[in-house]
């Protein structure tokens, strides 16, 4: 695991180059895509560089990693409205190329199922984008959740529908109560995963999700079982690390020709 603490705007240009690596050395590259306020400034940088230095998507597909249950389709909160705010609409992603688990499916668990059967079949996530919840959740599997765990419905807490509220108005009440999301089991097949995490609320979940013991209490500790993973983290998030200088010492001495 590669902890990186950065600022905001450089920790965004590290995913965002990271992506870049993919999209530009892969002949069919696959982003896995994640909603809520970490991945903004990744978004805004890699639609800056569509714009200005001609960075295409054309020959990508992208997967969400969740959606709500039961939110009208013009909603504009559902995730796959967001996304397109956020990142499609600004890039050339070819027409059908970014998909989401269909979260007003008649059968949920036949969507859920079909979702992790396209996944699959488009050879597996390339690059995966995560934020982590104040509760260590990732994607929306929330405390208590298998390590083995595949594509699901499942109940947000309290916690999680609380913070997602600042989307809604501040109405908690509006926050769907159910998503469909992939499994920890099955974030960790992608091939390299960018965690970004900031402000002080953050601190505690990524302290345990680095050096705490791997546990479904913290669901995102289950990426100390991945071989590939950085996390990008400001100082506010990384102030309760023990190893905290340490890894800032080993960024400053990291080799030129390690990639993140």
């Amino acid at each position: 695991m590669d902890v990186v603490v950065a600022p905001g705007p450089e920790a965004a240009r590290i995913a965002a180059d990271i992506v870049e690596r993919a999209l530009r050395t892969k002949e069919q590259p696959v982003l896995g895509l994640a909603t809520g306020s970490s991945p903004l400034a990744v978004y805004e940088e890699l639609a800056r560089r569509h714009a200005e230095e001609g960075l295409s998507f054309a020959h990508a597909r992208a997967f969400l990693l969740d959606e709500y249950v039961g939110l009208p389709e013009e909603h504009p909160e559902r995730y796959r409205h967001v996304i397109e705010r956020e990142l499609a609409e600004r890039v050339d992603f070819a027409l059908g190329a970014v998909q989401a688990p269909d979260g007003n499916a008649e059968d949920l668990a036949q969507a859920a199922a079909d979702y992790e059967r396209a996944i699959a079949e488009a050879g597996g996530v390339d690059v995966q984008l995560l934020g982590i919840g104040t509760d260590g959740h990732i994607a929306f599997n929330e405390p208590g959740s298998s390590l083995a765990s595949r594509t699901r419905i499942k109940t947000l807490t309290e916690q999680t529908r609380r913070d997602n509220a600042r989307f809604f108005d501040g109405d908690v009440d509006a926050v769907p109560r159910h998503c469909l999301t992939q499994g920890l089991g099955t974030i960790l097949e992608a091939r390299h995963l960018v965690l970004l995490a900031s402000g002080v609320s953050k601190a505690e979940a990524v302290h345990q999700m680095i050096e705490g013991p791997v546990s479904a209490m913290w669901p995102a500790t289950v990426l100390q079982m991945h071989p590939h993973v950085t996390v990008l983290v400001d100082d506010a998030a990384a102030s309760r690390l023990q190893l905290g200088s340490y890894f800032r010492e080993v960024r400053a001495h990291k080799p030129g020709w390690q990639p993140w």
